[in-house]
Order: structure tokens, then sequence, then C-alpha cells
């Protein structure tokens, strides 16, 4: 399984970018996802930008990860997956084999 971490875009150029999380700053690879203005914010893997995140998507991917650490250490975790509460997890679409049912409890066609 690999890790990406949510990053923000505190400067850069064309290729790359100087990006932040938790305090801590990385030279980040750009080519994946092309220039990004300062603010931006990045899911990094491997010094390399790989998708542009959305800010609600990187605060629900900071939660994840607390989430983790929070389960590891035995502390109260639930609170931080505030997304999959009440929710039955599903497959994406993609995933999904050819003819598997639909959330709704049909089959889909």
């Amino acid at each position: 399984m690999c890790v990406g971490f949510p990053m923000r875009v505190v400067a850069g150029d064309d290729f790359a970018a100087t990006c932040e999380r938790g305090g801590a700053s990385e030279r980040v690879s750009l080519l994946l996802v092309g220039p990004q203005p300062v603010g931006t914010s990045v899911l990094v893997h491997n010094g390399t930008a790989v998708r542009v995140l959305g800010e609600a998507e990187a605060r629900q991917i900071d939660d994840a990860l607390a989430g983790v650490a929070a389960a590891l250490e035995g502390r109260a975790f639930e609170h931080l997956f505030a997304d999959l509460i009440e929710r039955e997890p599903e497959l994406p679409a993609v995933l999904k084999p050819a003819g598997a049912a639909t959330g709704n409890g049909r089959t889909k066609r």
C-alpha cells in the first residue's frame, strides 16, 4: 500500500515547489500536475505531487491519517472519520463486478 500526504504549496516554479505539512517543508516535483499557485494543496508521494486536492479532500485525508495514528495509540478516533459514520462503505463503480448490486439493493444492469 502506498500512502500520500496532503501538502500545501508555499513557493514554486514550472517544475517543482516547496511544500509544507505540519511545519516541515519538502521540495516536490510538479511534473505530474503542472505548475501550481501558492496555497494549493497537493497529494505528495515519494517527493512527487500526484494530484491536486480540494480543501475538503485534503482535510479528509489529514483526518484519516490522524485517525489511524490515534487508533494505533489506543486513543479515540471515530470523530476523525465523520464522513464514514452512519453510511455503508461502497466500492467505486470501476471496482464493482459486472451485475453487482447497487447501493439501493437493486442489481445493476
